[in-house]
């Protein structure tokens, strides 16, 4: 059976790469799509002219479909209007559902992959016009919702009907692939992983940490809206949150958060990540760094996924009932 989400965005692995707000990640996502993947870039905190670059320059490493990224936290006009003027295969949004903006895309030819936290937010979205929902739970690195993968995944299919649904979320490799696949999605996001690849321009510490982390090292950034930017569309259901690696700051968030003061603390932490770093302040990890033991290439990642996905398909009907079965990838 054809996988709908690859016919859709052009691609023959079912795999998103999740974009990294304002980090570098041009490279990363080239390496991705050429590997057969969706490759994404953020736009967050970037001027235009940059982003138009970074497009430029994706386009000159790949010719293969990628998607840009835009988030209500805060949505950028003038970023978003140039996005529909470049024309990338889609474009992907969080925090927010603009209905608006969706027929402004579609317009344009551009799909739209709408992240989304809760029931809720995938009923708005799918009335909106979403193209494919990225159903992301807690389990998330950066801004997430608050509802497990394992659950917000099949509740989110059983909505969408014929909508494909991107399962995001405590995936690292091919067996947590096979889970998403069998809960009904038709493809994964993954975003720690990809952090901790070869491509990836972010600082080697923050590498070795995903690594070495274990899944309770990465935890929910409380009181974050001291140190991020403020929303600009209107939430639904409990705001996303970001999830990191634990530093003085997100310590000194949960444990005193009236000693930070916002303004000063959103310029620090704006400044460090457009200098390439921000990895002592708000190393944004998921809880999959538990499975992540090694930094290799993009293209490693997904042929790792793809023949481990596979097998624990195989795995799984071998450990079924007699007379049971399962069907193959792709199929939902």
């Amino acid at each position: 059976m054809v996988n709908g989400l690859c016919s859709l965005l052009g691609v023959e692995a079912p795999i998103v790469l999740a974009p990294f707000g304002p980090w570098e990640e041009v490279e990363l996502a080239a390496a991705v799509c050429n590997a057969g993947g969706l490759g994404s870039l953020g736009t967050a905190l970037r001027s235009t002219d940059e982003l138009r670059q970074q497009w430029r320059r994706l386009r000159e490493l790949t010719d293969r479909p990628f998607a840009v990224n835009h988030t209500g936290r805060p949505l950028n006009q003038e970023a978003f209007d140039a996005t529909l003027e470049a024309r990338p295969a889609a474009i992907s949004f969080h925090m927010g559902i603009p209905a608006d903006l969706i027929a402004q895309a579609h317009d344009q030819g551009i799909s739209w992959i709408q992240a989304v936290g809760d029931v809720d937010a995938a009923d708005m979205a799918l009335e909106a016009g979403a193209d494919v929902l990225i159903a992301q739970g807690t389990e998330s690195g950066g801004n997430a919702g608050w509802i497990s993968t394992l659950v917000l995944v099949p509740a989110v299919v059983d909505l969408a009907g014929t909508t494909p649904v991107v399962a995001a979320g405590g995936i690292a490799d091919g067996r947590g692939m096979a889970a998403a696949l069998a809960l009904g999605a038709q493809g994964v996001s993954l975003g720690t992983r990809f952090l901790a690849t070869t491509e990836m321009t972010i600082d080697q510490a923050w590498k070795d940490r995903i690594v070495a982390a274990h899944a309770r090292d990465a935890v929910k950034v409380a009181n974050a809206d001291r140190a991020l930017p403020p929303f600009n569309l209107a939430q639904v259901g409990a705001p996303f949150a970001p999830r990191a690696l634990r530093t003085p700051l997100v310590d000194q968030l949960e444990q005193d958060p009236d000693s930070l003061d916002p303004p000063a603390l959103a310029a620090r932490v704006r400044a460090g990540v457009l200098a390439g770093g921000g990895h002592d302040l708000l190393p944004f990890t998921g809880q999959s760094a538990e499975l992540i033991h090694d930094i290799v290439s993009a293209a490693e990642v997904v042929s790792r996924l793809m023949t481990e996905c596979a097998a624990a398909l195989h795995q799984a009907e071998t450990v079924l009932p007699s007379g049971a079965s399962i069907a193959p990838m792709g199929q939902t």
